[in-house]
């Protein structure tokens, strides 16, 4: 058993971080008044229609919606971290367990408002609840999207619930709400042997059922684009291909998360460079099995080399889109998987640096697999003014764009300085059963 001493250092270390200072005041002032310019811009799409973006009748879809699929992707990192690293029995991932499940959450809630801004008319998005069809691939990506927010937040609440407790009793300088909040939330936990049971037990029942959930709710996601006969989306394996892509940007906003928390929170001893060793090693399968789909995509096609899907490939692998598709390529998938290979390179510093290239390569993937198809309706465009033809953003655009980013990294922050980043009630335990392991 771990002495007392111990326990009261680890609850104090890893309660430290949830209290105000500066820099966090700072960095809120800073997100909020960027945010506030980002919907100043959205407020200018809403009083001009949608005139005032790049989109039009032939590219209708454009970084609205790729920011849809980027933000539907990256929400799964709680699914893999939380649910399937945890029933396959990897301890090592219970420090970065709540990391992956907050960053779930807040990619998957703000999802839903990524989508709305894509909308000319955001007022008639209740027509989908009211005259949606069950045929329709929107109205299942609204319900699964729903229900993956729901089961998240459970998946964050329920083995959150014995650190709550912890933080009602042992934080100092909490104002009495705050500390009757932390108190009636924690739902009277006394560390007994049933409630013990009933946490585990509960929190495996969620790892199992949020699996499906969160592969239905990419393969959807999926099906929006599979299910047009349009060269670039006419494929059978969106839905594996969008899957694994979406555990590529995961394990990189984990890690760039993990970072900071490490640095930012002091807490070294409890996410150790054997930790970023070891989500590195995840992200390069990851990684592999993403280039994998990648190959697929085109090689598949390529082969076949039908006339759209001609033109379309041409205009990726040596057109006006090329230099975007093998950056993306290149620094964002194929050179971080050779550097993760070595050991070295998947130490805090360097691996930082190959998950911040993956993570803005995987929004740029998503951006060509949009725009790109677009611009190559089977049938001419004619008689049309030039940027018709082209896609090209604008100011307002790339602002509404940012909006859903920011607010991301308000909420991820919120969360990080209200409960403990990292499992207090688990690490002790953990522990605990490695002591007696020892003996």
């Amino acid at each position: 058993m771990l002495t007392q001493l111990k326990i009261e250092k680890i609850t104090s270390d890893l309660l430290k971080p949830i209290r105000l200072t500066k820099s966090f005041l700072i960095w809120m002032g800073f997100l909020g008044a960027s945010l506030l310019v980002c919907l100043f811009a959205y407020f200018l799409q809403l009083r001009d229609g949608m005139v005032v973006t790049g989109l039009g009748d032939y590219v209708s879809w454009g970084m609205y919606i790729s920011n849809f699929v980027f933000f539907v992707a990256t929400s799964l990192i709680g699914m893999l971290i939380s649910a399937v690293l945890s029933l396959s029995g990897q301890k090592w991932a219970t420090p970065l367990a709540r990391i992956a499940e907050i960053i779930a959450l807040a990619f998957a809630a703000v999802a839903g408002l990524v989508i709305i801004m894509d909308m000319g008319r955001p007022e008639r998005l209740l027509n989908v609840f009211i005259h949606g069809r069950i045929q329709s691939p929107i109205v299942w990506d609204v319900t699964v999207v729903t229900i993956y927010v729901l089961v998240s937040t459970l998946f964050l609440y329920i083995p959150l619930i014995p650190d709550l407790k912890i933080c009602s009793e042992k934080l100092e300088k909490l104002p009495p709400f705050a500390r009757n909040l932390y108190k009636f939330l924690s739902l009277n936990w006394n560390n007994t042997i049933e409630q013990k049971k009933l946490i585990k037990d509960s929190t495996r029942v969620l790892a199992i059922f949020i699996i499906p959930i969160a592969l239905a709710i990419h393969t959807v996601t999926s099906w929006l684009f599979a299910n047009t006969s349009r060269a670039g989306w006419d494929s059978t394996i969106f839905g594996p291909y969008f899957v694994s892509g979406a555990f590529v940007s995961g394990c990189a906003a984990v890690i760039i998360a993990m970072y900071f928390f490490q640095k930012n929170y002091k807490l070294q001893d409890y996410i150790t460079d054997f930790h970023f060793n070891k989500i590195g090693q995840l992200l390069a399968l990851v990684s592999l099995v993403y280039l994998y789909f990648n190959l697929n995509e085109y090689m598949v096609p390529g082969y076949k080399m039908k006339l759209a899907e001609a033109k379309h490939l041409k205009e990726l692998f040596s057109g006006s889109h090329a230099l975007l598709f093998w950056s993306t390529q290149l620094l964002g998938l194929i050179i971080p998987i050779i550097l993760l290979l070595f050991k070295k390179m998947r130490k805090s510093g360097p691996l930082l640096i190959i998950a911040a290239f993956v993570l803005i390569g995987s929004w740029f993937k998503r951006y060509i697999i949009v725009f790109p198809t677009m611009e190559h309706p089977f049938l001419p465009i004619q008689n049309v003014p030039l940027n018709f033809k082209i896609y090209t953003p604008t100011l307002v655009e790339i602002l509404v764009t940012i909006a859903p980013m920011i607010l991301v990294l308000i909420i991820i922050t919120i969360l990080s300085k209200i409960i403990p980043i990292i499992p207090i009630h688990e690490t002790i335990e953990q522990l605990e059963e490695l002591e007696e392991n020892k003996k």
